[in-house]
C-alpha cells in the first residue's frame, strides 16, 4: 500500500471517529443549549458510543462479505446524515438521535482498518495498521483542537456541520482512489459472518485482549470526557478553544507511539502492552495535578495517549494476525470492548467529578488502568506464544518466500 492511500485511510478514520468525540471540548455550551443537566452531560458522548456498539455488531461483519471500499463510502455518507441531524437539532432528543446515527456508521473506522490489514503483506501489516490507527487517535484528539476553535467562531453546531462536509468529500475520494479488494475466500453470507463474530467471544486469547481494551478505553474516556469540566471552572476558567488545545498534547503522545506497529511486527506486542499499561497508571499521578499545574497535566496527557496508542495497535495486530481470513469480524468484536469501555468512562467521569471533584475522576481513571494491567498479567499465564504464534508463522512464511 502506497503512502497516499495509507494517508487517505488514516484521514477517513480520523474524521469518522471525530464525529463521536467532537462534543468533548464543548460539553458545557452544548449541554446548556440543549437543556441537559451538568451531571448528565457525559451522556452526550456516551450515546455515540452506544450507537457505535450497535454498528460494531450489526454492520462491521458486512466487511467480511462485501466490497469494503464501497462500504467505507456508504458509511461515510450515512455518518454525514447523522451529523447534519445533530447540527440542526432543536432539542436534546433530536441531537441524541443524530449522535446515535453518527455513532452507528462511524464503525467505518473498523472497516477501514480491516481494509488496510487485508491489502497488506504479513510483514507490513503492523506498520500499516499503526499508520491507519494513528488517524483514529488523531481524530479523537485533533477533534478537540478543531472543535474548540470552531465553536468559538460558529458555535458547537458549526463543528458538526464541518464534519458532515468532510465525510461527504471523503466518501467521493474513497471511490475514486482506492481499488476494490480481491477476496475470493469471502464467507457465504452475512448471517455466517455474524455467527462467526459471536464465536470469537468464546476464545480466551480474544477475551483477554478485549478486556484490556475495555479498561484501557474506560481510562482514556475518564480523562477526555471529563477534562473540559475542571478546566472550564475555577481556577483556570479556560475557553472552549483553549481547552481544545490540550488535544495537541494528546496527539503528540499518540503519534509518539507510531512505532508500536513495527514493535508488533517484531514479535514484541505482549511485553510492549505490559510496559504501556504501567505507564498509563503512572500518567494519572501527573493528570491528578490539574488543580495546581497545567504543565504537569500536559506531561501526563502525553504519557497517557502514548500508552493507549501502543496498547491499541498491539492488540489489533495480534488479533488480525491470528484471524487473517476475517479481519473485519475480529476487529469489530474487539471494538465492542472499546465502545463499552469508552461509554463507561464518559458517563462515569462526569458523575464522579460532580460528586468528588477531579481527584475522584483521577482515581477512577487510574483504577481502570490498573484493571487493564491485571488482565494483561493474567493473560500471560496462557501457554507461551499462544497469542503471537499465528503472526510468527506468517513472518516465517514470508521469510521463506523471500529466501
Amino acid at each position: 500500500m502506497d503512502v497516499w492511500r495509507r494517508l487517505l485511510l488514516a484521514v477517513v478514520c480520523g474524521v469518522a471517529v471525530a464525529s463521536i468525540y467532537a462534543a468533548q471540548p464543548v460539553l458545557e455550551p452544548m449541554g446548556r443549549d440543549l437543556g441537559v443537566p451538568a451531571e448528565l452531560t457525559g451522556w452526550i458522548v456516551a450515546i455515540g458510543q452506544f450507537g457505535y456498539l450497535a454498528g460494531l455488531v450489526l454492520l462491521v461483519p458486512l466487511g467480511d462479505v462485501a466490497d469494503r471500499r464501497r462500504l467505507i463510502a456508504a458509511h461515510l455518507v450515512l455518518t454525514a446524515a447523522g451529523l447534519i441531524l445533530t447540527a440542526s437539532a432543536p432539542a436534546a432528543w433530536v441531537a441524541f438521535a443524530g449522535l446515535a446515527v453518527a455513532g452507528v456508521f462511524a464503525v467505518v473506522v473498523q472497516t477501514t482498518v480491516a481494509y488496510a490489514a487485508s491489502v497488506s503483506p504479513p510483514a507490513e501489516r503492523g506498520r500499516n495498521i499503526g499508520v491507519v490507527t494513528s488517524g483514529v487517535v488523531a481524530g479523537i484528539l485533533g477533534a478537540r483542537v478543531v472543535a474548540g476553535a470552531l465553536a468559538e467562531v460558529w458555535g458547537w453546531r458549526g463543528v458538526y456541520a464541518v464534519l458532515a462536509v468532510l465525510s461527504l468529500g471523503l466518501a467521493a475520494l474513497v471511490l475514486v482512489v482506492l481499488p476494490s479488494e480481491q477476496r475470493p475466500d469471502r464467507p457465504a453470507g452475512y448471517g455466517r459472518a455474524v455467527v462467526s463474530l459471536a464465536g470469537l467471544f468464546r476464545q480466551r486469547a480474544f477475551l483477554t485482549r478485549g478486556l484490556i481494551a475495555f479498561f484501557l478505553f474506560a481510562s482514556f474516556g475518564s480523562l477526555w470526557s471529563g477534562l473540559s469540566l475542571p478546566l472550564a471552572g475555577m481556577p483556570w476558567q479556560l475557553s472552549e478553544s483553549q481547552i481544545g488545545l490540550f488535544g495537541i498534547a494528546g496527539l503528540a503522545g499518540a503519534l509518539g507511539a507510531a512505532r508500536a506497529g513495527r514493535w508488533a511486527d517484531a514479535g514484541r506486542a505482549i511485553p510492549v502492552t505490559g510496559l504501556a499499561l504501567a505507564l498509563l497508571i503512572l500518567s494519572w499521578a501527573a493528570i491528578a495535578q490539574l488543580p495546581w499545574s497545567l504543565w504537569v497535566l500536559l506531561a501526563g496527557i502525553v504519557v497517557l495517549d502514548f500508552a493507549v496508542q501502543a496498547v491499541h495497535v498491539s492488540n489489533q495486530h495480534l488479533l488480525t494476525a491470528a484471524h487473517p481470513d476475517r479481519t473485519s469480524g475480529v476487529i469489530g468484536g474487539y471494538m465492542v470492548f472499546y465502545s463499552l469501555g469508552s461509554a463507561l468512562g464518559a458517563a462515569a467521569t462526569t458523575a464522579v467529578f460532580a460528586a468528588c471533584g477531579w481527584a475522584g475522576s483521577s482515581l477512577l481513571g487510574a483504577g481502570f488502568a490498573a484493571c487493564a494491567l491485571a488482565v494483561w498479567a493474567t493473560g500471560r499465564r496462557l501457554p507461551h506464544g499462544v497469542a503471537e504464534r499465528p503472526a510468527d508463522r506468517e513472518r516465517s512464511a514470508a521469510g521463506g518466500r523471500a529466501g
